[in-house]
């Protein structure tokens, strides 16, 4: 689901038997305009439609979307939860272990689970989640030939690459 309209949402909302609320539309688009961003970068966009609603509010709503699989929550170790609208397909996730930023990898083996487990784990297994860490090309060249790759210098998730926006503002061309 990468472009869906408002009145795609409602239609959608009312297919998994969800109330069409102003809250639950402005958390879909946010979603849809930031994906990979944490809750709290959803709740400041959303507080741009939305000036009343709290960061609770937003965190129920996230939650009941993603019941309603609606949305896909991504957990990046050692990060927030991230949120996506793209629930309809198996991938992964590439995490840049510098500044954060996640980018979707598509699926080779194309559904789930596309690893195989161990014979006697004794559990059926539904997904298999690949997340590929490593150094996007923005930091490894903010780091320099001597650096990149060589564990340089590290930033915290949430941070900018030279020349964009700081956490939680959106970024032209690039995902979190």
């Amino acid at each position: 689901m990468s472009s869906t309209t408002e009145t795609d949402w409602r239609s959608l909302l009312r297919d998994r038997g969800l109330r069409v609320t102003r809250q639950r539309l402005a958390v879909l688009d946010a979603v849809a305009s930031l994906p990979h961003h944490p809750a709290e970068a959803i709740h400041s966009a959303v507080t741009e439609r939305l000036p009343e609603i709290s960061v609770q509010s937003v965190y129920t709503v996230l939650h009941d979307l993603t019941a309603a699989e609606l949305l896909r929550r991504v957990d990046p170790p050692g990060s927030p939860a991230c949120y996506e609208t793209r629930t309809d397909d198996n991938h992964h996730h590439a995490i840049c272990t510098v500044c954060g930023r996640i980018e979707d990898v598509e699926c080779l083996h194309g559904q789930a689970p596309c690893l195989t487990p161990p014979d006697g784990l004794g559990m059926a297994i539904e997904v298999a989640d690949v997340v590929f860490r490593g150094i996007c090309d923005d930091c490894a060249s903010a780091a320099g030939p001597s650096d990149a790759g060589s564990g340089g210098t590290t930033r915290r998730r949430g941070t900018a690459h030279p020349g964009e926006a700081e956490a939680g503002a959106p970024v032209s061309g690039a995902s979190r």
